[in-house]
């Protein structure tokens, strides 16, 4: 079968406005949208920029916008779309276009970063490892899934409205090292997440959720985090 996309393109060295630009490729129904974007940029298009690597929904490398919803090219089949005539692939909203549909992604991972997800200790190393229950690490199960997509916060209606929002992958991140039993800085941690930009923006838009390709529910860890925050700090920022 015929497929269409609709493709953004821009190269800000070249451009000076981004254009659609339109393409045919032969593909069956079961095939991934990713393989089909290798088709035009092998056999029709070799200036066409786009990230990839694992190709298998575990590096989170071609996040993009798909039909208006973000999503990896690696998961999404052909068949997902039969009933668009065109089917249009943009970059991640909200991020700066390095070319087509690469996205900068260095401001993402610094505010991943500003919520330091990484354990730190309470007391010096034990001689083997730190021990966890099964029961405790199951608090963390979900969000461990995360692999640094984007999809979530180009997804986000609040980015749109609040550009310092710290971002709901962020966040993922917070509630992964906050709920970690071997870790030591709950109070700092908390603190973090009760600044103004941190968890309480969100007013449960549930698209972080509904875009996640690892099914994180996303919302329900921020609002469990709004609720310890109101437990353990009196005067909370909301």
């Amino acid at each position: 079968m015929q497929v269409r996309f609709k493709i953004y393109r821009f190269d800000p060295d070249l451009d000076q406005e981004p254009a659609y630009r339109s393409y045919s490729v032969s593909a069956m129904p079961e095939e991934r949208i990713l393989d089909c974007l290798n088709r035009i940029k092998w056999e029709q298009d070799g200036t066409l920029a786009y990230r990839m690597s694992c190709a298998h929904g575990v590096c989170g490398s071609d996040g993009m916008r798909i039909n208006g919803v973000c999503a990896l090219a690696c998961q999404k089949l052909v068949r997902d779309y039969a009933d668009s005539e065109e089917i249009m692939l943009e970059p991640l909203p909200f991020f700066q276009v390095r070319k087509d549909l690469i996205v900068d992604m260095d401001d993402f991972f610094a505010r991943v970063d500003s919520m330091r997800p990484y354990f730190i200790a309470a007391s010096p190393p034990p001689e083997k490892e730190y021990p966890q229950s099964v029961e405790a690490h199951k608090k963390q199960e979900d969000v461990i899934r995360c692999i640094l997509c984007a999809c979530c916060t180009g997804a986000c209606p609040v980015m749109r409205e609040n550009p310092d929002y710290v971002g709901p992958a962020a966040l993922v991140w917070a509630y992964r090292y906050l709920y970690d039993s071997r870790d030591g800085q709950t109070g700092q941690r908390l603190e973090r997440l009760n600044e103004p930009n941190s968890v309480w923006p969100c007013v449960n838009h549930f698209e972080c959720t509904r875009v996640c390709p690892k099914e994180i529910p996303v919302t329900k860890s921020i609002n469990e985090m709004k609720r310890e925050i109101k437990k353990q700090i009196p005067e909370s920022a909301k």
